[in-house]
């Protein structure tokens, strides 16, 4: 027999992570929510390829942007000559599937999405080289109401992930004709003050000024601050629009800050932007960017057509999730199965099918490296598997045709096991998961979370 070559561990690509098992479940719980919270709105899941043409976003997020300049993976496929890029966001791809297929032929649209983005950069907290994002796109639709409702969906999620520590932050930035005008006042102001402009303030003066109004540089804070306000060059609907969106969220309680300096990075936006933003997560502090981006249909070819999303970071918002101080019970089950012996092993088979058949989550007891394990043993792995109930079968359990059922998450000895004919435990354990779940207590087999 030869003798196997050991060879260097593989790892995978710095800041494209694994999501492990001890992980999942708050994932889970997070997806879970949006999905629900999103349907309560009335919108609809769309899925679009991780991969799409360059120009999508060449042409979509402008040639200037900071994505296109430099953060996209962006290839040639070897079989065609094809210029292809992995999505590094959603919108565009968003707008060019629903162009393609046609989607408001027979009115506006609510469209959701999640998965994951990729974007070359150095990796940190919260931002990484593949990513995931949840977003929503809604096409068609023209007035300040649908930018609000989207906003006041964005705060039912924070309420019902119970995330307190979340503030938004509102702007307009107008129309193409309003902001032409105070790019070229913008960029009389720096070019006065070209010596005080960093190297990247000074890369974007002519190419894209307004990202300048988004630096982060402490030493340009004053400067900026006191540049020209594009709110001050909104025409009478771009203020009327902006001034709607405010009433609503006024009326419904939703807390804001206008802040003049925000901006969005794609050349697409117009008009309503917003952020939600946390000061929990360092430098990193936007969970969700968004607003009105009514010009990129017609860039990408079709009529004119208003839309309005928005895109939050799931990696951001789950350290906010962690860091809240919540419990979370990632539960592997409702019952765990626990054997010895032979004729045990077959009837726990077929006990755990029933009990599958009647919709509980159950683990059977297998083999592991160190054998079949011992009944205590078995049972530090039912504790551990966060399961409501463990069901025992031994020889004296298939001798009397019973088996022993343990509530683990019972202190009390007196009424925490009992022998349960082996025919009615299906129903002893529905009555008391299921039964329990009618009257307000949690499922074992689900994700808790007490905000």
């Amino acid at each position: 027999m030869s003798e196997i070559k050991k060879t260097e561990k593989i790892l995978g690509v710095k800041g494209m992570n694994d999501i492990l098992p001890a992980d999942a479940p708050l994932w889970e719980l997070f997806e879970n929510t949006v999905h629900t919270v999103l349907k309560s709105y009335g919108f609809q899941q769309i899925r679009t390829p991780i991969v799409e043409p360059t120009a999508v976003f060449s042409r979509g997020l402008g040639a200037v942007t900071d994505i296109v300049e430099k953060e996209m993976y962006s290839f040639v496929d070897s079989m065609n000559g094809d210029e292809l890029t992995l999505r590094p966001e959603s919108t565009a791809g968003v707008v060019r599937a629903a162009l393609e297929h046609n989607l408001t032929y027979d009115g506006p649209k609510r469209l959701w999405y999640q998965g994951p983005m990729f974007r070359h950069e150095r990796p940190q907290r919260g931002r990484y080289r593949q990513f995931h994002q949840v977003g929503a796109e809604a096409i068609g639709f023209t007035g300040p109401d649908i930018d609000a409702e989207m906003i006041m969906l964005c705060q039912r999620l924070w309420d019902d992930l119970g995330l307190a520590d979340i503030r938004l932050e509102l702007n307009s930035i107008g129309d193409a004709a309003e902001r032409r005008l105070h790019r070229a006042d913008l960029i009389a102001y720096f070019s006065e003050h070209l010596a005080l402009l960093d190297a990247d303030a000074q890369r974007r003066l002519h190419t894209n000024p307004l990202r300048i109004l988004d630096t982060k540089n402490p030493a340009m804070q004053e400067l900026v601050n006191n540049a020209p306000k594009l709110l001050d060059y909104l025409g009478e609907e771009s203020r009327a629009h902006f001034e709607g969106v405010q009433a609503i969220l006024r009326h419904n309680s939703i807390p804001f800050t206008i802040n003049p300096r925000l901006v969005r990075g794609m050349d697409y936006y117009n008009r309503t932007v917003f952020e939600w933003v946390t000061d929990q997560l360092g430098s990193q502090g936007t969970v969700c960017g968004g607003g009105r981006y009514d010009p990129l249909v017609e860039i990408f070819g079709g009529k004119p057509t208003p839309a309005v999303g928005f895109a939050m970071g799931v990696e951001r918002l789950l350290e906010l999730m962690k860091a809240s101080g919540e419990q979370f019970a990632p539960n592997q089950c409702d019952v765990y199965l626990v054997h010895q012996g032979q004729p045990a092993q077959m009837q726990a088979f077929v006990l755990g099918e029933r009990l599958r058949d009647a919709g509980l989550d159950v683990v059977l007891h297998c083999a592991s490296t160190s054998g079949q394990g011992s009944f205590k043993s078995q049972m530090k792995r039912a504790d551990a598997s966060g399961a409501a109930f463990a069901v025992i079968l031994g020889e004296d359990e298939i001798a009397r045709g019973a088996a022993t059922v343990k509530h683990l998450r019972d202190a009390d000895p007196a009424h925490n096991q009992h022998s349960v004919a082996l025919e009615a435990v299906v129903d002893h354990l529905i009555d008391h998961i299921v039964g329990n779940d009618e009257h307000g207590h949690e499922h074992a087999g689900h994700i808790h979370y007490h905000p």
